[in-house]
C-alpha cells in the first residue's frame, strides 16, 4: 500500500480532528501518501481530495468540528454515485481509506466494498452517542458527557435559587447514553431515556416525594428519542396532571454538546484510534471498525458496529433508581 485518504462523515464530534491527525501523521511515518476528502462521501463523488501533510494538522487537536468538514451524501446512495466515487479514488492512486464516521458511514463503506473490493475500508467511530458496538466509548462521547454535566450545574443553580423543576433535553435520538450519565453525573432526580418506558404517574409521584423533602429544586434530564416525545411534551404533561409545587422551566442544550473542546481523554483515545486505523490498513484489514475494549484496540466489522446492538449496563439504570 502507497496511498490512503481520510474523511469525515456524517454528525461531527468533538475529537474529530485528533483522529485526522493521528492518521495523518502516522501514514507518514510509515512513508505512505496521505489524501484528506473534504465533506465525506459527497467529497469523493465530487473529487475534493487534497494532499496531507505533517504541518497540515498541526496546531488541531484542540478544536472542536472537523477541518475535513462532514455532509451527509444522498448521490453515493446510488449506483452511480458510488461509480463516480471509486473513479476518483482509482484516478488518484488511493488503496485504503480511513473513514470516521457513525453506522451510517460504515453502512456506506460496506455497500462500497461490496461493489469495489479492491478498495479497502477501515473506520474510526465518530459519534457522540456512544452507540456502537464494540468499542467502550466512541469518539465525541466524553466531551459531549461533560459538556452536557457543565450546562446541567449551572441550570441547577438558578433552579435551585428560584425553586423550579427544569426538564433538560440532551441529545440521543435513539440512545440514552448521554442522558443516563450526564443525569447520574449531575445528580438529576428522573432520567428518561429511548430504552425504558417513561412513566408519567410515577415521574410525578418522584417529583412530589422530592418536594415534601425539602428539596429546593428539580431536575429531569430527557434524551431528545425518549418515547414520550421529548421534554416539551413531557414538561407539558406534567403540568398538565396539575404538578404546581416548583415553577417548571425547560432548557434544550442541543449542538452545544456537538461542539467545543475535546477533554483530554478524547484526544487520547482518537489518536489511538487513527494510529490503529492506518495500520490495519497496512496489515490488510478491511471492513472493521477501530474500538477501545478495556484499554486495548479491537476490531469489529462494519455490520456488527451499528446502532442499537449496544444495550445499557443495567447497573446504570439501578444507579439511577437508588441514588435519585
Amino acid at each position: 500500500m502507497k496511498k490512503i485518504g481520510v474523511f469525515t462523515s456524517g454528525g461531527d464530534s468533538p475529537g474529530m480532528n485528533a483522529c485526522i491527525r493521528a492518521v495523518v501523521r502516522t501514514a507518514l511515518y510509515y512513508n505512505l501518501e496521505v489524501v484528506g476528502i473534504r465533506r465525506g462521501y459527497q467529497g469523493l463523488i465530487d473529487d475534493e481530495l487534497v494532499p496531507m501533510h505533517s504541518h497540515s494538522v498541526s496546531n488541531i487537536m484542540q478544536l472542536g468540528g472537523t477541518i475535513l468538514r462532514t455532509a451527509r451524501s444522498e448521490d453515493f446512495m446510488t449506483v452511480e454515485g458510488r461509480r463516480k466515487a471509486y473513479e476518483n479514488l482509482k484516478k488518484s492512486g488511493i488503496e485504503g481509506v480511513v473513514a470516521i464516521g457513525g453506522d451510517g458511514t460504515f453502512r456506506g463503506a460496506s455497500v462500497f466494498m461490496e461493489e469495489y473490493p479492491d478498495v479497502r475500508f477501515v473506520g474510526c467511530p465518530g459519534t457522540i452517542d456512544n452507540d456502537l458496538y464494540g468499542t467502550d466509548f466512541t469518539i465525541g462521547y466524553d466531551t459531549a458527557i461533560n459538556t452536557a454535566m457543565s450546562a446541567i450545574d449551572n441550570i441547577k443553580d438558578t433552579a435551585n435559587a428560584h425553586d423550579r423543576l427544569f426538564f433538560v433535553e440532551v441529545m440521543g435520538r435513539d440512545a440514552g447514553f448521554i442522558a443516563l450519565r450526564a443525569g447520574i453525573s449531575t445528580g438529576a432526580e428522573a432520567i428518561l431515556i429511548p430504552e425504558s418506558k417513561t412513566d408519567i404517574d410515577s415521574l410525578i409521584e418522584k417529583l412530589k416525594n422530592g418536594y415534601e423533602n425539602k428539596k429546593t429544586s428539580c431536575i429531569v434530564v430527557v434524551a431528545e428519542g425518549d418515547e414520550a416525545g421529548g421534554a416539551f411534551k413531557v414538561a407539558e404533561e406534567v403540568k398538565r396532571r396539575g404538578f404546581s409545587n416548583y415553577e417548571i422551566k425547560v432548557s434544550i442544550l442541543g449542538h452545544i454538546q456537538r461542539g467545543g473542546r475535546p477533554t483530554a481523554m478524547e484526544r487520547f483515545r482518537a489518536s489511538q484510534m487513527g494510529m490503529a486505523a492506518v495500520e490495519a490498513l497496512m496489515d490488510g484489514k478491511k471492513g472493521v471498525m477501530i474500538g477501545i475494549v478495556h484499554k486495548d484496540i479491537t476490531y469489529t466489522p462494519f455490520d456488527q458496529a451499528t446502532k442499537h446492538n449496544l444495550e445499557l449496563n443495567p447497573k446504570l439504570l439501578k444507579m439511577v433508581e437508588i441514588l435519585s
